[in-house]
């Protein structure tokens, strides 16, 4: 159980606190309900470019990471289709550096060229380094537009193309801050040795003077239910063709979420999962098999990827994959698997909550979802589930129309 305090500033930003005695550190995340999923399609990549630009000093403060590191500090960040999440770690008694410098950024950043142009050109070469120049590293710019054709996660983080993080300008900077960065969009989590009072009056202090501003109403187009097989083939100089089925599944916050994320571990993580001993180990088609999920604010997706050994082919794959996934969705697996896979999710869950970050970020991300509160419910949302309800979710998710199949086929096997 992880207790925590929650109050609501006039300007509208949402704050939850969590005391932490035996620790020296403490840790202030502020999340952003934004993500690639609420930019322009003519200007994507736009929320991870401004996560960067955050960085690029603020009204009163020229150098983000001088203040912070002088007393002892560091942050960091992430941008995902559906978030945009910032934090800082640092010694407990210096925490007004961080609540300081987060307020002054959100409340207004330094608009230069310079650091636009700066922070452009770190991006659009994280664009060629992680998915332009790396062995499969465009598997994503391709999979997603296969599978989603009108929401907006058809593009990926990073965006569609370098051609549209080059043409930014300062005025569409300043109208994207504008639109998302403001308290009423924000959940401000503190995780340290505190009392509520002084988190109180420090967070008053800080934030409570900057402007109260609404929330844009979001609006995106839900996509439509896949009808048929899709499937598409690029031919690369990679070591090994690569494969990725993508599922179409519900929302993170769909009661089935918690079906899928057993099923995944079920299927493919460990060296004793179906995927693995079936087409790895015994048939030896695949070199690397996995499976996972999105866990998507909006209609997710159910992963199986890999590798496949050297000489064997697409059909072979298919011919042993397909009746796995359909023997899972006609056969449930034991009440012993089951107990199993619900034991080291509870491990791993309970490892996870010890890290001060992962609390703060898990306590942000679950308010944002409806409630803070979530994160003491999950546990017994998993423990509910049966193995009839992994069989049913099978069948519903694993049929060929609601398939999206990318191949990242080697040279040497397109001979």
């Amino acid at each position: 159980m992880i207790a925590y305090e929650s109050f609501t500033l006039n300007n509208g930003l949402r704050v939850l606190f969590h005391r932490e005695p035996s620790s020296p550190m403490a840790v202030v995340n502020v999340l952003y309900d934004v993500g690639a999923r609420d930019e322009d399609p003519e200007r994507t990549g736009f929320a991870h470019l401004f996560e960067h630009l955050m960085f690029g000093g603020s009204k009163h403060i020229a150098d983000f990471d001088a203040p912070l590191q002088a007393a002892g500090g560091q942050s960091n960040a992430f941008t995902s289709n559906d978030i945009t999440n910032y934090y800082d770690i640092l010694p407990a008694q210096n925490i007004d550096t961080a609540l300081w410098l987060e307020s002054d950024r959100m409340l207004s950043l330094a608009f230069t060229d310079k650091s636009l142009e700066v922070q452009r050109q770190v991006v659009i070469e994280e664009f060629k380094q992680r998915y332009l120049n790396q062995p499969y590293g465009d598997a994503w710019l391709h999979l997603r537009p296969l599978v989603y054709k009108k929401h907006a996660y058809r593009w990926a983080t990073i965006g569609k193309n370098i051609k549209q993080i080059q043409e930014a300008s300062m005025h569409e900077v300043r109208a994207f801050f504008q639109q998302y960065y403001h308290p009423s969009n924000a959940i401000l989590c503190i995780i340290g040795n505190f009392d509520l009072p002084t988190i109180q009056q420090k967070v008053e202090h800080y934030f409570g003077n900057i402007p109260a501003q609404k929330k844009a109403a979001r609006n995106l187009i839900q996509e439509p239910a896949q009808k048929q097989f899709r499937t598409k083939t690029l031919i690369r100089k990679v070591p090994a063709t690569a494969f990725y089925y993508a599922f179409r599944m519900g929302k993170r916050t769909d009661s089935d979420f918690y079906q899928a994320d057993l099923l995944s571990d079920f299927l493919g993580n460990e060296k004793t999962s179906p995927l693995y001993i079936e087409l790895k180990k015994k048939k030896k088609i695949c070199a690397e098999i996995t499976a996972y999920i999105t866990a998507s604010f909006d209609d997710g997706l159910f992963i199986i990827s890999g590798k496949m050994q050297p000489g064997k082919t697409i059909d072979q794959l298919e011919a042993a994959l397909w009746p796995l996934l359909e023997k899972t969705a006609a056969k449930a697996i034991s009440k012993s698997s089951l107990h199993e896979l619900k034991l080291k999710l509870r491990t791993s869950r309970a490892f996870q909550d010890q890290g001060l970050l992962n609390r703060a970020m898990n306590l942000a991300y679950f308010e944002l979802l409806g409630s803070a509160q979530l994160i003491n419910e999950e546990a017994q949302k998993y423990q509910q589930i049966s193995t009839k309800d992994l069989q049913t979710f099978a069948l519903q998710t694993f049929r060929k129309t609601n398939c999206s199949r990318l191949i990242i086929q080697s040279q040497q096997d397109a001979k």
